[in-house]
């Protein structure tokens, strides 16, 4: 009977410790990664419509950020996109449109996929905008564990992200926004802390595009 129970013992613990592995990662990678370099492949699809399938669309580019506040999506195939948040403006440089938006970042980076990556501080700054909570008791059939995170805000137009780790290192995201159109984007070469220059976070329109200001 005692052996039975440090068996049982033994097995709640090693289930408690899978469940927790998630959470840690991220804490530690929040913690720990200050700036991040890697390369990226994202496959957006959208619902599918009464009697047709659903549609996918395949893109794939660079990502740079530094912590808090800075980061910068390089989207490269099929079409040129460049989005870059400064730490006060979130520019975005649609090459095909010969248009750049900007925003104020204040307005909408704090609920966004970028903010559990790249912008937050710290994991409490993420608990105030997100509900954290492991998302898998053991890793996929691809190694990775994951996090699922839900914005406290509902009136915005994320419904949930999950956020994929292979043992520390960050390497996935899968997002859901408020239509149901599922965006799933996988990282690779990563590498962490690397120093990047302070242009690598500045943009300034091109000479004779569109300025929206919103």
């Amino acid at each position: 009977m005692v052996k039975h129970k440090i068996v049982v013992g033994l097995l709640a613990i090693g289930s408690s410790l899978a469940q927790a592995s998630g959470m840690d990662s991220l804490e530690q990678f929040v913690k720990t990664a200050k700036t991040g370099r890697a390369e990226f492949t994202q496959v957006v699809t959208a619902p599918a419509k009464e009697g047709q399938a659903a549609r996918s669309k395949t893109s794939s580019g660079t990502f740079e950020f530094s912590r808090p506040n800075r980061f910068r999506f390089v989207y490269k195939k099929p079409f040129e996109q460049t989005i870059v948040a400064d730490g006060q403006t979130l520019w975005l440089f649609d090459v095909d449109l010969n248009q750049v938006t900007s925003r104020k970042q204040s307005m909408v980076l704090a609920s966004s996929p970028a903010a559990l990556i790249a912008s937050a501080a710290d994991i409490k700054a993420l608990q105030a905008d997100f509900k954290l909570s492991n998302a898998s008791t053991a890793p996929d059939k691809d190694g990775l564990e994951w996090v699922l995170a839900e914005p406290k805000a509902r009136e915005g137009m994320l419904q949930s992200v999950r956020v994929g780790f292979k043992g520390a290192e960050f390497s996935a995201l899968e997002i859901v926004d408020s239509f149901g159109q599922r965006s799933v984007m996988r990282f690779s070469a990563l590498q962490v802390n690397t120093p990047l220059g302070a242009a690598t976070f500045q943009f300034k329109p091109p000479a004779g595009v569109d300025l929206i200001q919103q």
